[in-house]
């Protein structure tokens, strides 16, 4: 009950930043972030693109992927606008496909620019039947989790590599959500089930398995940071249920009321990056890594999230479907392990 009072307060919590705290606010005290490259996915619009209009204010060089170039060159002209002189870069990439995720990340390594910060953001939700990617796999959990996936392992040696020559950490920004607790249940078993059309396709569980992946990958992730030494952390935000326009045509005295009541829950874009933004930028934050985050304070995910066995075997599954033949081949190599429950 205290922590909803507080939500709806927008009451400050140990950081002293809380629900209503806005992007531009958790970064007023930020140092100069001119010195920084940050990668935005999903930054042609709602938060993505307000996290990437912040960061790029602040003086960060922002490189903007999307699959419309032309939504993220037009994302570029608006930053641009408000601040002539931003340094904005658009690539091309669809993260659904595995095969436009290496041709990404080849492009900018090619570019030889540093990067210190990976910001996993892109997000997406299906209101319609099942559909499979190219590569044969659910496409939410292809989009929101297999694809980041695979990008955050392709550029992780640069960001390594970056913060060694700097000395700057490098940090990687998983955005979760809230939802990753509505799924009760052994995950690759239900996404094996959807895709052989064995079960009902339910679109809502679908976003809670893959945001569900996202805490567990920012899991399993952190601890092989650890392992390695490398100057780079990994932490999970859930940014909030954005202010949106719920009901173009609403009438009616009850309608209005619900309406109204909704809107005392939600966040307006602003707010929904102030997490984002903080844990990608803010001082307090350096050195932490595998936490979750929400309001812009640590919080508490699912138990299932917590999970560290699952987190391992998320990990395992996603470098078979990423890497088919490295894992054909080191499964020959060695016996079978029994996977972990």
């Amino acid at each position: 009950m205290l922590q909803a009072v507080r939500y709806l307060l927008g009451s400050p919590g140990a950081t002293g930043f809380g629900s209503k705290s806005t992007a531009e606010d958790v970064t007023a005290a930020c140092p100069d972030l001119a010195a920084l490259t940050a990668i935005i996915t999903g930054a042609t619009s709602g938060i993505g693109a307000e996290t990437a209009r912040v960061l790029a204010k602040r003086g960060a060089r922002v490189v903007i992927p999307a699959r419309s170039v032309k939504a993220a060159e037009d994302m570029r002209a608006r930053i641009r606008d408000e601040c002539p002189g931003a340094d904005v870069l658009v690539l091309p990439l669809d993260l659904s496909s595995l095969a436009s995720v290496r041709a990404f990340a080849d492009r900018f390594l090619e570019l030889g620019l540093p990067l210190h910060l990976l910001i996993n953001n892109a997000g997406k939700f299906s209101h319609g039947q099942l559909a499979l990617s190219e590569d044969g796999v659910e496409m939410t959990f292809a989009t929101n989790y297999l694809g980041h996936f695979l990008l955050t392992k392709l550029l992780l040696g640069r960001m390594a590599e970056t913060a060694a020559a700097t000395g700057v950490q490098g940090r990687i920004v998983n955005v979760s959500s809230s939802v990753h607790g509505w799924f009760a249940g052994d995950w690759a078993e239900y996404l094996d089930l959807v895709t052989r059309r064995k079960i009902a396709y339910d679109a809502t569980q679908a976003y809670a398995v893959s945001k569900l992946a996202n805490v567990l990958h920012t899991r399993e992730l952190a601890a092989r940071l650890q392992e390695t030494g490398a100057n780079v952390t990994v932490n999970c935000v859930h940014p909030g249920i954005v202010r949106t326009r719920l009901n173009r045509d609403r009438d009616g005295i009850l309608t209005d009321l619900v309406f109204l009541l909704l809107s005392k829950l939600l966040k307006t874009i602003p707010q929904a990056a102030a997490t984002t933004c903080y844990v990608a930028a803010h001082p307090r934050v350096a050195g932490v890594s595998g936490r979750y985050f929400a309001d812009c304070n640590e919080a508490l995910p699912s138990p299932a999230a917590t999970n560290c066995h699952e987190a391992a075997r998320l990990w395992r599954i996603s470098e078979a479907l990423t890497f088919p033949a490295a894992a054909h081949t080191a499964a020959s190599a060695s016996p079978p392990r029994p996977t972990p429950t």
